[in-house]
């Protein structure tokens, strides 16, 4: 058994509680939060924008709360680490994490920056030696519509891609302004949301040779509202567009549409059940229904059956995690200047 402490309470951690409890190796053993929010167990009003949202309650008589985070750091019945926190806090929550042999699972984006990013994983490099893990939570590579598509990117099930295209859109959060809407500290829905779809494109194509972005700020300084062009050597058309600013009451949706030689696949999650669809060549129209829970519970458990195996994960690495970064900041200059940015 994996005993796993998690650094913040807020939404996030919400979802990461109901994916533990669907995850038999792991048992959340320990919560910390410096301000006390939510120590007692009682999440029942914290919600987010994907997955179910039945209220969680924790029988704190089986976890232990911390206020200092040190502390949670120093337990040695904790194995790992999960850092639910805002994204500026990172690097050192990581680097402290690791220095306390703890392996560690920390939510996207890895770091505020891709030279913080990198910080992060040449510790974990080093750590990795000794038998002590980092992973990014990217968890769209575990939502099993996204590993569907991409597993008929790579094995060419119905030849080449022509071109693909993803959306995640979205209101302005309702959790964490302080957090969120602060551009210098979260960067926009640019980083902290659209990172997902620009980590899966160079998932499933590869470091992209340029990009052409456009963009507006609209609620958090930053930029809120992104629209991006992928330039591949031999490559697809793939395009992907990242939002915050959706009107107050539009809610979450994200979609992607992949066109192959012989087929189109659809996904737009607002379908409920009939969310993925395959039109393949000579076939008729039918929904594709992947196993696996949703990307949450793909995520930990890929982490946490790595640790009990002795192995680092492998879906997602510190490396990936800080090229999708990387790729962001050059959508953000694109977006800022007006021009395509080449990445070197």
């Amino acid at each position: 058994m994996i005993n796993v402490g998690i650094i913040g309470t807020g939404f996030m951690t919400v979802a990461h509680l109901k994916a533990y409890q669907k995850v038999p190796l792991a048992r959340v053993a320990a919560l910390a939060n410096p301000s006390g929010r939510n120590l007692d167990g009682d999440f029942s009003k914290v919600a987010g924008n994907v997955g179910d949202q039945n209220p969680v309650r924790l029988d704190m008589t089986q976890v232990k709360a911390y206020r200092r985070i040190e502390d949670l750091l120093a337990d040695p019945t904790l194995h790992a680490v999960d850092i639910c926190t805002p994204t500026h806090t990172h690097v050192d929550l990581c680097l402290a994490a690791l220095a306390a042999g703890k392996h560690v699972l920390v939510e996207k984006p890895l770091a505020r920056t891709s030279a913080e990013a990198r910080r992060i994983a040449e510790a974990a490099a080093e750590a990795a030696t000794k038998g002590v893990f980092l992973m990014p939570a990217l968890c769209i590579r575990f939502w099993p519509e996204y590993a569907w598509v991409r597993q008929a990117i790579v094995a060419g099930t119905y030849g080449r891609v022509r071109d693909a295209r993803f959306r995640r859109v979205a209101q302005a959060p309702a959790w964490g302004h302080q957090h969120f809407l602060k551009g210098s500290d979260s960067g926009g829905a640019l980083f902290d949301l659209h990172v997902h779809d620009t980590d899966f494109v160079v998932h499933c194509f590869g470091r992209p040779r340029s990009v052409t972005s456009g963009g507006y700020s609209k609620v958090s300084g930053a930029i809120d509202h992104v629209f991006t062009l992928f330039r591949f050597d031999d490559g697809p058309v793939v395009t992907a567009e990242g939002s915050w600013a959706m009107t107050e009451g539009f809610g979450f949706n994200m979609a992607f549409t992949v066109n192959f030689e012989r087929a189109t696949v659809d996904f737009d999650i607002a379908r409920g059940a009939d969310a993925l669809r395959l039109y393949a060549a000579g076939q008729s129209p039918a929904t594709i229904k992947p196993d696996g829970g949703d990307g949450y519970i793909g995520e930990i458990r890929h982490f946490i059956e790595s640790i009990q195996a002795g192995r680092a994960p492998t879906l997602v690495t510190p490396a990936d995690a800080a090229l999708s970064i990387e790729v962001c900041e050059a959508e953000e200059r694109s977006a800022l200047n007006g021009e395509t940015i080449v990445l070197s």
